[in-house]
């Protein structure tokens, strides 16, 4: 399975959704607090070329927000 990594803040309650959908299909992520997190925000940045969260990366793929559709593509979750 792709490396999973989501880059998020704890009031977001669309980053709360997609780590709840995360845990509901077994899948192990790392989470960045980019709140927090300087380093991870600019990288972050970087990536993206915007601010919002979550930003989701699957693999090579980056997805902005949650849209669990997408994300479930890119998991290979049916």
């Amino acid at each position: 399975m792709n490396k999973v990594e989501i880059y998020s803040t704890p009031v977001c309650k669309y980053c709360n959704m997609a780590k709840d959908f995360f845990k509901s299909h077994n899948v192990n992520y790392t989470e960045y607090n980019v709140a927090t997190d300087l380093e991870k925000r600019r990288e972050m940045v970087v990536k993206t070329g915007q601010m919002g969260v979550p930003v989701i990366v699957i693999g090579e793929k980056v997805i902005i927000g949650f849209d669990e559709g997408e994300v479930a593509g890119a998991l290979g979750i049916k």
